[in-house]
C-alpha cells in the first residue's frame, strides 16, 4: 500500500448501519459529539425500526444513523453517505442504493457469508454485483467480528457480549479514516460505562485496536479531514438533541420565570426522553410524574398550573389524540400549560419511529367547541431549546395552553448548539393578579390583551373557582347565557390573536426578489434552506418562508405571501398547513409539495421539483 494521504473535505456524510442489536445509535452519537467538540458543523438522522428487535441479520431489523459533518453550516444530515458503514450483508442492502459515486463502503467480510446472505434476500454469493454497486466505490473489507473476538480474548466474555463490542471497533476504524483523536470518544465512555469498569475496559480496548487497526495497515490511500468550522460565533457549543433541547427550554423558562416546573406525562415514542431527561433534573428542583395514562399526565398537569407552576406534558400524535379534552379545559380555565407533540407517522400507533407533520390540523382543530390554542413548531434539533422556551414564556403571560410541535427527525437528531446564558434569555412575566386589585373574579382580565389575571392559590383576598364550565364575563359565576357565552368565546379568541403582536414577524430567507416562494414549517425546515440555497447559489431566484409560530400566524404574513406570483407548501403529510393557510391568506393559488413516507425530505428531491415550478 502506498504511503496514507489527507484529503481536506469541506463537509462528509457518513452513515452507520446494522442490527439493531449492533450499537448504531451509539456508534454515531459518538462520532457525531466527538466531531462538536472539535469544532465542526453537525446534523445527524438516527434511522432505526419499531419492532423491539427483529430477527438477527434480517432486512426488517436494519438500524442506521446517518452524521454529516462540516466546516461551515450545514442544514441537513445529507442525503446520501459519502461513507457507509455496514455490519452485515441485511445493512449493505437496505443502504447501498444511497451511497455517492466515489463513495467508500465498509463492511464487517466476517458476516459476509452464505448465512448472512440468505437471511438478507441475496439470490447470489456476491452481494455487490447484485446489487450493481458502482466501480467507482472503494469496498474495504474488515473482520470486524473477528478481530473484536481477538481484542477481548481472555478478557473473559461469552462470544454474544464480545460481539456486542464490534461497533467500537467500527468507530475506532471512522475516527482514524477521518483523522478523529479518540481521547474524546474515550471521555465518553468512561460517563456512560463508568459504573461498570469491566464493560468501560473492553470497549476502550476494541475502540483504540481499531483505530490502531486502520492507521497500522493503511486500508486507504487517503484518510480525511473536515475542518472546524470558523463560522460559528464565538462561546461554548455542544452536540444536543431535539428532545434534550426541548426539556432544557422547559427548565431556562422555569429558572428565568422564578417557578417549579413540573411534567405530567406518560411514556411514548418518540418523546420519551424528554422526561427520562427532566426526571435527571431534581438537581434543578423539576416534579415529574410519570402517570398511568396520557390523560392522567396532562389532568395532573393542569392541576400543578392553577397550584402556580410552569406546568408541561409531552407526548405524539396518539397521546394528543387522548389529551385532547383536558386540552380544552385548560382552555376553558385560561390557565397556561405547554404541551409538546413530538410527532411521528400514524395513523393509530402508525410508524412509532418514523417522522411526519401529520398533526398539524389535530393541534389546530382537534378539541370540541370553539377552543382556540397556541401552536407553534421548532425547526431544528437546536432550536427546540429556543422555542421550548418561548412557548413556557407565551403560556404564562397569555394564560393560555400553547402547543408545540416537533417531530421524530429533529427530536431524535442532533445538530450543534450554543449555550446561552441565562442572563442572555427573555424575562417572563406572569399576568399575576395585582395587590390592589378589588372584587376580583376568575374572569378578571387585562381589557387590552385579554389576558386574565393569574391568581395562585393561598394568597389572601383573591380565593377562586374555576373550571370547565362555562363562566360569566363579569361575575366569573358559571353562565349559560347566548349572548355571555358569545362574549367569552369571541374574548379567548381575541387573546389568542393578540399574540402576534408579540411574536417575530415572518422573514424572508433566499431571494426576496424571486417569483417562486417555497413555504415549510416546523422541522423541514433545514432540506428546505439547503435546496433554496442551492438553487440561489447556480443563478436560479428562489424565496423561502419557513413558519415556527402557526396559530396566530405573525402579522406580516399575508402581506410577504401575496407579493409572490407563485407559492408551493411544502410538507410531511398530505397538505396541512396549505389547508389552513387558504382559509388565512386570501386570493392566493397554493401549490403543494407533499410526502407521507416515514422518512424527511432529500434536498435533491426538492430542488429537482422547484426547477420544474421556475420553468
Amino acid at each position: 500500500m502506498d504511503k496514507v494521504t489527507k484529503t481536506e473535505l469541506d463537509n462528509v456524510v457518513v452513515r452507520f448501519s446494522g442490527d439493531s442489536g449492533d450499537g448504531m445509535q451509539l456508534t454515531g452519537t459518538l462520532f457525531s459529539n466527538l466531531s462538536a467538540i472539535l469544532g465542526n458543523e453537525i446534523s445527524t438522522f438516527p434511522d432505526f425500526p419499531s419492532e423491539i428487535r427483529a430477527p438477527q441479520g434480517t432486512l426488517g431489523g436494519v438500524s442506521g444513523f446517518q452524521v454529516h459533518l462540516g466546516s461551515s453550516k450545514v442544514y441537513t444530515p445529507g442525503d446520501d453517505p459519502d461513507v457507509l458503514v455496514v455490519m452485515n450483508p441485511a445493512a449493505l442492502k437496505v443502504n447501498a442504493k444511497f451511497i455517492k459515486k466515489g463513495g467508500v463502503i465498509i463492511f464487517d467480510a466476517d458476516t459476509f457469508d452464505k448465512s448472512g446472505f440468505e437471511k438478507a434476500g441475496f439470490k447470489t454469493e456476491n452481494p455487490f454485483e447484485e446489487l450493481n454497486i458502482s466501480d467507482t466505490i472503494q469496498l474495504i473489507p474488515a473482520p470486524l467480528s473477528t478481530l473484536t473476538q481477538a481484542s477481548l480474548d481472555g478478557m473473559g466474555f461469552d462470544n454474544k457480549t464480545v460481539l456486542r463490542s464490534k461497533n467500537m471497533f467500527a468507530l475506532g476504524l471512522i475516527c482514524w479514516l477521518f483523522n478523529r483523536p479518540i481521547d474524546q470518544a474515550i471521555h465518553f465512555l468512561t460517563n456512560k460505562f463508568g459504573k461498570k469498569p469491566t464493560i468501560l475496559h473492553a470497549n476502550i480496548k476494541v475502540l483504540t485496536d481499531g483505530f490502531n487497526f486502520g492507521n497500522n495497515l493503511h486500508l486507504t490511500v487517503s484518510t480525511y479531514f473536515v475542518e472546524r468550522s470558523h463560522e460559528t460565533p464565538k462561546g461554548k457549543y455542544t452536540s444536543i438533541s431535539g428532545n434534550k433541547a426541548t426539556a432544557w427550554g422547559l427548565i431556562a423558562a422555569s429558572q428565568k420565570a422564578g417557578l417549579q416546573l413540573f411534567l405530567g406525562s406518560y411514556p411514548i415514542t418518540p418523546a420519551t426522553d424528554i422526561m427520562h431527561e427532566l426526571t435527571a433534573r431534581k438537581d434543578m428542583g423539576v416534579k415529574v410524574v410519570q402517570a398511568e395514562d396520557e390523560i392522567a399526565g396532562i389532568t395532573s398537569a393542569i392541576g400543578a398550573s392553577f397550584a402556580g407552576s410552569l406546568a408541561a406534558t409531552n407526548t405524539s400524535g396518539p397521546g394528543l389524540a387522548l389529551k385532547s379534552e383536558a386540552i380544552g379545559l385548560a382552555v376553558m380555565a385560561e390557565l397556561p400549560l405547554v404541551v409538546i407533540d413530538v410527532m411521528r407517522g400514524g395513523p393509530s400507533t402508525g410508524l412509532p419511529t418514523k417522522t411526519e407533520q401529520t398533526d398539524l390540523l389535530q393541534a389546530l382543530y382537534g378539541r370540541n367547541g370553539e377552543s382556540p390554542a397556541v401552536v407553534m413548531a421548532a425547526g431544528t434539533p437546536d432550536d427546540c431549546f429556543h422555542y421550548a422556551f418561548m412557548a413556557s414564556k407565551i403560556a404564562l403571560e397569555h394564560m393560555t395552553p400553547v402547543i408545540l410541535l416537533t417531530d421524530a427527525f429533529i427530536g431524535n437528531g442532533t445538530s450543534l448548539w450554543k449555550l446561552p446564558t441565562l442572563a442572555e434569555l427573555p424575562e417572563i412575566k406572569p399576568n399575576y393578579v395585582k395587590p390592589d386589585m378589588t372584587d376580583y373574579k376568575v374572569t378578571s382580565r387585562d381589557e387590552k390583551t385579554n389576558v386574565r389575571y393569574w391568581s395562585v392559590p393561598g394568597v389572601e383576598g383573591f380565593a377562586h373557582r374555576n373550571g370547565g364550565l362555562e363562566k360569566d364575563y363579569y361575575t366569573g359565576a358559571i353562565s349559560t347565557d347566548p349572548e355571555n357565552h358569545q362574549k367569552m368565546v369571541d374574548t379567548r379568541e381575541a387573546k389568542i390573536n393578540y399574540i402576534s403582536n408579540v411574536i417575530p414577524e415572518l422573514k424572508i430567507e433566499g431571494d426576496s426578489s424571486a417569483d417562486l416562494l417555497v413555504i415549510g414549517w416546523g422541522g423541514t425546515q433545514g432540506h428546505l434552506m439547503s435546496a433554496v440555497s442551492s438553487l440561489n447559489k447556480k443563478g436560479n431566484k428562489v424565496a423561502l418562508a419557513n413558519f415556527n409560530y402557526i396559530n396566530p400566524l405573525p402579522k406580516n404574513t399575508v402581506e410577504l405571501i401575496q407579493q409572490y406570483k407563485k407559492v408551493v407548501v411544502c410538507e410531511l403529510n398530505s397538505g396541512q398547513f396549505a389547508t389552513f393557510l387558504r382559509s388565512k391568506v386570501p386570493a392566493v393559488e397554493f401549490l403543494q409539495y407533499n410526502k407521507v413516507q416515514g422518512q424527511p425530505f432529500t434536498a435533491t428531491e426538492l430542488e429537482e421539483h422547484f426547477v420544474t415550478l421556475l420553468k
